[in-house]
């Protein structure tokens, strides 16, 4: 199949041989390595991207989607991607650069920061990158000077008050800022064409996206009644990447959807986008991290014993990863990862006190404590699920080692799957309003039932 993505990029699985399948095969290798040396490494299930995709499809059939290449720029990833039709969310020179070089055109390109170097608006312009996103006078001069011909999208802050990502404090322009702001657009003869917002990442009130549409309705009104030709709703990110988020994802496309039918009704003329990253990458990757050290720290609290009589103790287990690297997420999401052990523990092993530490010489790299585990040894593996989000390229710099390595990952039933869209897109005349039903990976539940493909279009 001729495209971004080729038979070569992936390990082709039959049915019936899962994630965890491959994962204890690599780790079983890597065991048996001569080396002494052993570091922690990805395996990403990509037919779960096409999975999440054909959902994406289902639940918001008007919006476009645009990947945020920050979250991960991994190739298998972007190449995926690309493959399915995504325009890309940028947000510096090197991303560009990335999305770029496996051939993605400029037309599907966002250069979505409200705050850019000169030297990256020029490679913008000299790129045919037209789309940038702004929010204050500053940003306009630079415009004006480095790239006349830009079609800009304005920034609107946004209730992020109870995301745990809150990106209003650094983005975005308030409702009373926004006409002083198109005015001198106009004067400058920088043409906006749109409006954006992010309501963070972990919202767990979907009506915030509710109120941030009504809000750029507004912002439309005020650019139109300037001589804006304001065509661009950008939705920003926030979605879910896990099952088990507080809000799921079709919560949340149930309440965009009805907004954007009051708001913009179907037929309107605006081209409504949205920039996701964990939701298509996060449940995609499992990390499988070796302990590297261990030790038991006998705790001296009289009168409490463990069942079998012995004294109260705690392991400590140090891994060859930590917060600095592929767990920042304890960090910057307050998330406490769990481990799955690769072997099962019998019903009649104890269960220790236990805590994981990251490889840096200081007390802030834990990984996570409060565990109870049973007795685990130097060159066991722990594996981690959900770990596709800002991981990738998060070597830790205390271990000495460089970003772990990806081993990609998809069942012939998602490729196949996926084939079938592509030709399908190919042959939009005849396949046009046809809707079949799609197995697209290891662990489908239910089919999804979806017309063909969504290829964006440029988007000027």
């Amino acid at each position: 199949m001729a495209g971004y993505l080729s038979e070569s990029d992936f390990v082709m699985v039959e049915e019936g041989f899962s994630t965890r399948d491959l994962l204890k095969e690599l780790t079983l290798g890597a065991s048996e390595a001569t080396t002494d040396e052993v570091a922690a490494f990805f395996v990403a299930d990509l037919g779960a991207i096409v999975r999440k995709h054909f959902c994406f499809l289902k639940c918001l059939p008007r919006v476009r989607p645009f990947y945020a290449v920050k979250c991960n720029s991994s190739p298998g990833v972007l190449k995926v991607l690309a493959q399915l039709g995504l325009g890309f969310s940028c947000a510096n020179k090197a991303e560009m650069e990335l999305v770029q070089h496996i051939g993605v055109p400029a037309s599907k390109i966002i250069y979505a920061n409200p705050c850019k170097q000169i030297a990256q608006i020029k490679y913008a312009a000299k790129h045919g990158i037209r789309l940038l996103s702004f929010d204050n006078e500053m940003e306009l001069a630079k415009v004006v000077k480095s790239h006349p011909s830009a079609k800009m999208v304005l920034c609107i802050a946004t209730d992020d008050s109870h995301s745990l990502s809150r990106l209003s404090l650094k983005f975005g322009v308030s409702l009373k800022s926004c006409r002083h702001l198109l005015e001198n657009a106009k004067k400058s003869h920088v043409e906006v064409v749109g409006v954006s917002f992010h309501i963070g990442s972990g919202c767990p009130d979907p009506q915030a996206y509710a109120q941030s549409i009504a809000d750029v309705r507004l912002v439309f009104e005020m650019g139109t009644e300037l001589g804006h030709k304001m065509h661009v709703l950008d939705l920003g990110g926030g979605f879910p990447g896990t099952e088990g988020a507080k809000v799921r994802f079709e919560e949340i496309a149930s309440v965009i959807n009805s907004a954007l039918d009051l708001y913009f009704p179907e037929g309107c003329g605006v081209d409504i986008l949205a920039e996701l990253g964990r939701y298509y990458v996060t449940s995609a990757f499992t990390v499988a991290v070796s302990i590297i050290a261990k030790k038991e720290v006998l705790l001296d609290q009289p009168g409490r014993e463990e069942e079998n009589g012995s004294t109260t103790k705690t392991i400590v287990y140090h891994l060859d990863e930590g917060v600095y690297g592929i767990f920042n997420s304890v960090l910057f999401d307050n998330i406490c990862p769990t481990p799955i052990l690769q072997k099962k523990p019998s019903t009649e092993q104890p269960l220790y006190s236990s805590s994981l530490w990251g490889p840096a010489v200081d007390g802030c790299d834990c990984v996570a404590e409060g565990l109870w585990l049973p007795q685990l040894h130097v060159g066991d593996w722990l594996v981690f699920d959900n770990m596709g989000a800002y991981t990738v390229g998060m070597g830790s710099p205390f271990g000495g080692t460089q970003a772990c390595h990806i081993t990609y990952a998809m069942s012939r039933v998602a490729w196949e799957a996926l084939r079938r869209q592509l030709m399908a897109a190919e042959q939009e005349d005849d396949a046009e309003g046809v809707c079949k039903p799609l197995s697209c990976g290891w662990e489908i539940t239910d089919t999804l039932c979806v017309g063909p493909v969504f290829t964006p279009a440029s988007i000027m």
